[in-house]
């Protein structure tokens, strides 16, 4: 029940407010349509405007407080604690709704613990001026109507209390989690971490408008990097209940952020599992591009233990350029000091521990391009960094440089990437990701014929070694993984919400 900012005109005078004014607000219930004016006027006259800062606790369950809120912008999450003693999220009020009608009919005492997600403003109206202007002295007809109210209120607050102690959170339940595009690995090890707590369904198919549907009867869903969290599918998790999605994995470009925030749908991630993981795949598929061992292990199979066309180069002394130098970045450049590299590397946020101590050089972006023998990419997908390497990119580049990606396949643009192997201007290419790989990547493909032509192409390459996203798979982030997720959901079952939740995605700001 959102208005925007408008001009009110009642009866001969008019104002203007933040956001809208009570009698906008009360208009929008069916109960308060044919009230005179003079009943908004009262409203008005009596009621004291509070503001509420984020992440303020406004009351609390049991606490005597004789007033009735009508929130004029922001909102609270309401919780109520079960017989457990756990804190359990009932629901989030926007603005526009009114709060305290059951504490108005009944004793005063608060029935849920409000805290405001954002920045509020209400209006209070204290109880006994209320009453006072409602129920007159003498009149029975009053009397009788309050018992009855009265006992509707203790009737919702009874099932507001079985709603808080049937949660997962009061164990009489547990938390529903539906996971999508899941592999026997993944399957195993959330198995053997699963949580008295939680109940898992485990869905090969990824999660897309197509799929959604599947996650029927669940609390959330856990989502992995080739999904499609657009905005469709989102519309369907929010009409099935679904208000969480939590992603085993860093990253969450895949994910419309803006439309789960304007629905209310939670989004939380995994920001670290093992950067140690990723960095050393990244070596290994130099290493093994560099000393061309794909090569040889096929060949000697083949009885051919020629050393023809093998001949590598030693990274020792090499220039290695590395773009950005988050924890996984920071680990590669710790491994490329090992070989005695030359490190350089850029940016946008500099990692001054590792200048100072002289491990790396921060350049410019296009002196990284132009100096480094080797190029390995530790960036995030965003807007920004979408075809970072391209085919002006690529021009200014040491002819013969090895490219290396882990990180995601968007910020390689593939088809200057084939142009620049033809021309041999790039060296060689050591890839786990790649752009277009959500129909191809964690499937078996082998009876198929390849119609993606980009892809068959670059894997024409014999200097192109391609793994299939796999530079996290270790038994060590497998399992961090795993607890970092089912912490997620548990912070959010008990209540977390907003900055509280350690691991939640914001959208970026425009």
């Amino acid at each position: 029940m959102k208005l925007t900012a408008v001009d009110f005109k009642t009866e001969g005078f008019s104002f203007m407010t933040e956001k809208y004014d009570i009698k906008a607000i009360l208009k929008n219930y069916a109960s308060f349509e044919n009230l005179p004016e003079s009943v908004f006027q009262f409203l008005r006259d009596k009621s004291q405007e509070i503001s509420i800062e984020e992440g303020e606790t406004f009351f609390e369950e049991g606490q005597k407080d004789e007033r009735l809120i009508i929130i004029k912008s922001g909102g609270f999450d309401a919780f109520r604690q079960s017989n457990q003693g756990n804190n359990v999220f009932l629901r989030r009020i926007p603005d526009g709704e009114l709060v305290g009608l059951t504490s108005f009919f009944t004793n005063g005492l608060r029935s849920a613990t409000l805290k405001a997600f954002m920045p509020t403003k209400v209006w209070a109206l204290d109880f006994p001026t209320l009453k006072q202007y409602m129920f007159p002295e003498g009149q029975d007809g009053s009397l009788l109507s309050e018992a009855l109210i009265s006992l509707l209120s203790e009737k919702i607050r009874t099932k507001n209390k079985l709603i808080a102690e049937s949660s997962p959170n009061g164990r009489k339940g547990k938390t529903k989690i539906a996971f999508f595009d899941t592999q026997p690995y993944m399957e195993a090890v959330f198995k053997k971490f699963c949580p008295e707590d939680q109940d898992y369904t485990f869905i090969n198919a990824r999660l897309s408008a197509e799929t959604a549907r599947l996650a029927e009867g669940h609390r959330a869903v856990c989502s992995f990097v080739n999904d499609t969290v657009d905005e469709l599918t989102i519309d369907i998790l929010r009409n099935l209940g679904i208000k969480l999605v939590a992603l085993r994995c860093a990253g969450f470009n895949h994910v419309d952020l803006q439309a789960c925030e304007a629905r209310d749908v939670t989004v939380v991630r995994v920001p670290e599992y093992s950067p140690y993981a990723v960095a050393e795949h990244a070596t290994a598929m130099l290493m093994c591009l560099n000393r061309r061992l794909h090569r040889a292990y096929n060949r000697v199979r083949e009885g051919n233990f020629t050393l023809n066309e093998l001949v590598g180069f030693d990274i020792h002394g090499k220039t290695v350029g590395i773009i950005g130098t988050g924890k996984i970045g920071k680990a590669f450049v710790k491994q490329m000091n090992g070989f005695g590299a030359n490190v350089v590397a850029y940016d946008l946020y500099p990692d001054l521990s590792l200048s100072d101590a002289g491990l790396v050089q921060y350049l410019d972006l296009n002196d990284v391009f132009a100096k480094s023998d080797i190029i390995s990419l530790h960036s995030p997908l965003t807007p920004e960094t979408h075809h970072m390497i391209d085919g002006e990119s690529i021009s200014r580049m040491k002819k013969g440089v090895i490219l290396v990606n882990t990180s995601r396949g968007g910020l390689i643009d593939t088809v200057a990437l084939i142009n620049g192997l033809k021309t041999k201007q790039i060296g060689g290419a050591a890839l786990d990701v790649y752009e277009e790989e959500s129909e191809y990547f964690f499937q078996d493909k082998s009876a198929d014929v390849i119609s993606d032509d980009t892809l068959a192409r670059l894997l024409t390459f014999n200097n192109v070694l391609v793994t299939s996203h796999q530079a996290f798979l270790t038994e060590d982030a497998l399992t961090q993984i795993a607890k970092i997720t089912i912490e997620n959901i548990q912070q959010y079952e008990h209540g977390y919400r907003g900055k509280d939740l350690k691991n939640l995605v914001v959208p970026p700001k425009s």
